[in-house]
């Protein structure tokens, strides 16, 4: 199996995020190396209207690792959509948040952040993964 490829996890439309903002690029320590791809989004499923499946399938990638922010908006729609896409999927459960939405009756992110690697971690599906693991337990390979 391949190594996964990195995209951008920020929706390219977010009005916080104007493109070529400070706020809008890759910190430093995660920006990808000039032979990787770099796909931005302006969906929460990652997948939605770009072209992030085809990035994948020219590496032979069969695994995708998620990992970012907005836990119950762009992680489940991402996550979903690596699945449904027949991608075996990894949650990284310490390495996904989301902001504090508990206003408008959510429940508190850590909440939403324990229910989602719960119920990720019962996933299941003939010939496809769907797993959680911590951010040391995480391989590449």
């Amino acid at each position: 199996m391949t190594p996964a490829s990195r995209w951008s996890g920020c929706s390219d439309s977010d009005p916080e995020l104007v493109p070529g903002s400070d706020a809008w690029r890759i910190v430093p320590e995660l920006a990808p190396a000039d032979d990787e791809p770099l796909v931005g989004k302006e969906y929460g499923d990652a997948f939605e209207g770009t072209d992030l499946e085809s990035v994948l399938a020219a590496r032979g990638v069969g695994r995708v690792i998620v990992a970012g922010a907005e836990t119950d908006a762009c992680i489940r729609s991402t996550i979903h959509g690596a699945f449904t896409r027949g991608y075996d999927t990894t949650l990284v459960s310490d390495a996904h948040t989301a902001g504090d939405k508990s206003a408008w009756g959510a429940p508190p992110v850590d909440q939403v952040i324990a229910h989602t690697n719960l119920y990720w971690s019962f996933q299941g599906a003939p010939g496809k993964t769907a797993q959680v693991v911590a951010s040391d337990e995480v391989a590449f390979d």
